[in-house]
């Protein structure tokens, strides 16, 4: 047992709520704020989504949030460590949010590397005006049926080239650290993103037709919301777009001081998260109706989200806009802003839980996590099959990863080791925004309900068809197999051994030096100290 005053552990910190709070916002604000929720808007009753969007924001995002929050900042880990400290049991959790993660960085980096080189593009117009549907598939991605060659090998080296430098840019962000990697990186980015972003939208909104666009956006067809399909849709669209239930936020919320202000930072994030869509969207509804106008249709015939949206319909408006060029400039530069804090955030839940798992230094950890998945990202992604190996990853770890998991684990956590009494009193100890009985409610009643639903729905559109018509062998592998793999590989990783160092972090007396009586943090290092208890003169 460690004597009075000695020093149980050095964590990395955020250097104040503030960076915190800017680098949450950075993971929270990525590509689906930019090219999905816009078109979930629209297809949901225009105006009218925001009803169920907010109740979804209300009820259940914020919620989750809290609860990532109180988890991370009251066990004082990983997302692994963090629930072997809830309890032994839970481990599994943790490591199952970690494997999540490592799927979408190893995808997550090709787009950025995408919108990169069309930020290069936007300034040349590379694409030819009224050829941006074939330049992006056939010679930007030299995209390949997978259905004809299987998965290929072929080498496209523009996709290639820049994928390599997106991974050294965020390896030597996340080898800097949290502090002064992390931090720094999104104290710099996220302003530039709001900054470039809302230029693009005083611009757009300048567009011929942008009025049009703006109504189509915002026109609010009330009979949607009897539709229950649009309320699973924002209900969906939360779970995702606030970075909650894989291991982000309960990493992030381990680095904080221990009396920071988790409620009023949690609003904070929840409500300039969704600021920053409402914007995204008048941005890009502004650019549709313009689009519209040149083409002599209406809104619904350009439509669209995602990949299509981006590196199609945009660089037609590129093409077409007095100052595209600037325009194109400003989406794609935000796209890789908006990529990057994201990326890191998700790095980061894969570096803290082996640094926690091993007891290794920052930047071993690091190249032991990034250089792999960078091979990985490199030999799958930059080649002519990338395009159907990301969309088929992506729909399955978002589908049967980040909601499967959610679910499994707001159950564990609130009905079988009843948790949340002690979690919620964690908040109010050190919070301006108190929670009760009704934030006990929807975590443990509405969020499962909600959740078991929107996990069913998918399991049974997944299970009727193949997806997106793709080859039933490809699914096995890229789909099902690997949110199967996910499963048991973190069944596997729980069992395997914490180093010496991480066996001093789960002291069986953790819950005497966390408590505010026995806990002395170091403000400079944020070095847990323990102060020997009036019963005995060690802890």
């Amino acid at each position: 047992m460690a004597t009075a005053s000695t020093q149980i552990r050095k964590r990395e910190a955020f250097g104040s709520r503030n960076v915190f709070i800017l680098s949450a916002i950075g993971s929270a604000v990525g590509l689906g704020n930019i090219w999905r929720f816009p078109y979930v808007a629209y297809e949901g009753g225009g105006g009218a989504f925001l009803i169920p969007y907010l109740c979804a924001l209300l009820t259940a995002g914020i919620p989750l949030l809290f609860l990532d929050y109180s988890i991370g900042h009251r066990f004082r880990g990983s997302a692994p460590l963090a629930f072997r400290r809830m309890h032994r049991a839970a481990e599994p959790l943790g490591w199952w949010q970690v494997l999540i993660c490592v799927v979408i960085a190893v995808y997550y980096a090709v787009i950025v590397a995408w919108a990169a080189m069309y930020t290069w593009f936007s300034a040349q117009l590379t694409w030819g005006e009224g050829n941006e549907e074939g330049f992006f598939f056939t010679d930007f991605l030299q995209s390949a049926d997978v259905a004809e060659v299987g998965v290929s090998t072929d080498f496209v080296p523009q996709v290639g080239l820049p994928l390599l430098v997106v991974w050294l840019a965020v390896i030597v962000i996340m080898a800097l650290g949290v502090k002064r990697g992390i931090g720094i990186a999104n104290l710099v980015l996220m302003p530039l993103l709001t900054l470039m972003f809302i230029v693009l939208v005083v611009q757009a909104l300048f567009l011929p037709g942008a009025l049009e666009g703006l109504n189509a956006f915002f026109a609010p067809n009330w009979e949607a919301l009897a539709d229950p399909a649009v309320w699973a849709s924002a209900y969906g669209h939360i779970f995702f777009s606030l970075s909650v239930a894989f291991g982000i936020m309960v990493t992030y919320s381990s680095y904080l001081k221990r009396k920071t202000d988790l409620t009023g930072s949690g609003l904070v994030v929840a409500f300039a998260n969704s600021g920053f869509e409402v914007l995204a969207g008048i941005g890009v509804f502004a650019a549709l109706g313009f689009m519209a106008q040149v083409q002599a249709t209406d809104v619904a015939g350009v439509a669209t989200s995602g990949i299509g949206l981006a590196f199609v319909a945009f660089p037609t408006i590129v093409s077409q806009a007095v100052g595209g060029s600037i325009i194109g400039v400003l989406f794609f530069g935000a796209l890789v802003f908006a990529g990057v804090t994201s990326m890191i955030s998700i790095l980061e839940v894969i570096v803290a839980a082996l640094q926690d798992k091993l007891g290794w230094g920052r930047v071993r950890t690091t190249l032991t996590v990034s250089v792999p998945l960078a091979v990985i990202s490199m030999a799958l992604f930059s080649t002519t099959t990338a395009l159907t190996v990301l969309d088929t990853a992506d729909a399955f770890v978002n589908s049967f990863g980040i909601m499967a998991v959610a679910l499994v684990a707001v159950i564990v956590v609130a009905w079988l080791l009843h948790k949340l009494p002690t979690l919620q009193a964690h908040l109010n100890g050190r919070s301006s925004f108190r929670v009760g009985v009704i934030w006990k409610v929807l975590v443990a009643g509405l969020v499962p309900v909600v959740l078991g639903y929107l996990f069913v729905t998918e399991l049974m559109a997944k299970i009727s068809e193949p997806y997106s018509g793709y080859p039933t062998w490809f699914l096995a592998i890229f789909g099902w197999g690997m949110v199967i793999g996910l499963v048991v590989l973190a069944l596997l990783l729980s069992l395997l051994p914490w180093s010496g160092r991480s066996r001093a972090k789960d002291d069986p007396e953790y819950d005497d030096f966390l408590s505010d009586e026995h806990y002395d943090p170091d403000p400079e290092t944020d070095t847990v100290r323990t102060v020997a208890p009036e019963r005995g003169g060690t802890s």
